[in-house]
């Protein structure tokens, strides 16, 4: 396959794939709801990072190994399934906080502002304990990649894959750090972020029970 070729099919299925609403997306959402633009942008730069793992091992051939391995996708699970009932936690917590308008960031809350490492851990651990990962991208790689393709292509379909990921979700974080959707957040700020904790609650609980194949 021609890296023409290639790059357009990586595009059409790996931007349905970052916009399909997941873990990603409800972390970027509440961070980005809560804490403002800033942190939205590192979480996603996180989020890209975590990327970049999977696409490493995959080049490698690693992925199928892993997708194939009973121990290893379990582990994956419950250690992902667990930091996803840890963040949905933290988002139930929230508390109602005394009004007031949203900072130059669009964000809502200011003193409790994770730093940027923690916002790109956050956002890292996210997608990198994805225990689905490896199976999307057994599937992905399968269709573009072939024995005799040199390195550099296979460099830039990872690059280009985590262009559209980071392109993807900080738009969203662009959309939600607006004035109008951050002052309907400042109004019912705690709900959303306990709805969105609660999301990743459901998340986690059915990543642990569900059965990867």
């Amino acid at each position: 396959m021609d890296l023409v070729t290639g790059l357009l099919l990586i595009t059409s299925i790996h931007l349905l794939a970052a916009a399909a609403p997941g873990p990603d997306f409800v972390l970027v959402s509440q961070q980005t709801l809560r804490h403002g633009k800033k942190t939205g942008l590192l979480i996603s730069l996180g989020i890209t990072l975590g990327l970049s793992i999977h696409i490493i091992y995959s080049a490698f051939g690693l992925a199928a190994v892993i997708a194939n391995s009973a121990m290893a996708l379990w582990a994956i699970k419950i250690f992902g399934g667990g930091y996803l009932l840890y963040l949905g936690y933290q988002g139930l917590r929230s508390k109602a906080s005394v009004q007031t308008e949203p900072d130059a960031e669009g964000g809502s809350e200011q003193g409790d502002r994770p730093g940027a490492a923690k916002s790109l851990g956050l956002g890292f651990l996210c997608n990198a304990l994805n225990p689905k990962a490896p199976i999307y991208f057994v599937s992905l790689f399968t269709l573009v990649l072939s024995p005799d393709m040199p390195l550099y292509q296979i460099v830039v379909y990872g690059v280009w894959m985590m262009v559209i990921q980071l392109a993807w979700f900080s738009s969203v974080v662009l959309l939600l750090s607006r004035p109008a959707v951050n002052a309907g957040f400042q109004r019912f700020g705690h709900w959303i972020d306990r709805i969105l904790g609660g999301a990743m609650i459901a998340l986690g609980i059915k990543l642990l029970t569900s059965k990867i194949s």
